[in-house]
């Protein structure tokens, strides 16, 4: 399991409201986040044709240059 470092911050009232991780951590997570699209995204493939690995994550990039161009 991902072990992550976190350190919480706090407001007047001892309440947590927010969390800050390492980069590392954030970056791990971020790969994770993507595994799990990727997967899903050869899975939904809508004809009989599987997306392959390299498939499914060029076709994420695209969609990502188009969510980050928005």
């Amino acid at each position: 399991m991902l072990e992550i470092s976190k350190n919480y911050v706090m407001d007047e009232n001892q309440q947590p409201i927010a969390v800050q991780i390492s980069i590392a951590d954030f970056e791990k997570i971020e790969e994770i986040l993507e595994n799990c699209g990727l997967v899903k995204l050869m899975a939904e493939s809508e004809s009989d044709e599987h997306l392959t690995k390299e498939e499914a994550l060029k076709y994420y990039q695209c969609l990502k240059k188009k969510n980050v161009a928005n």
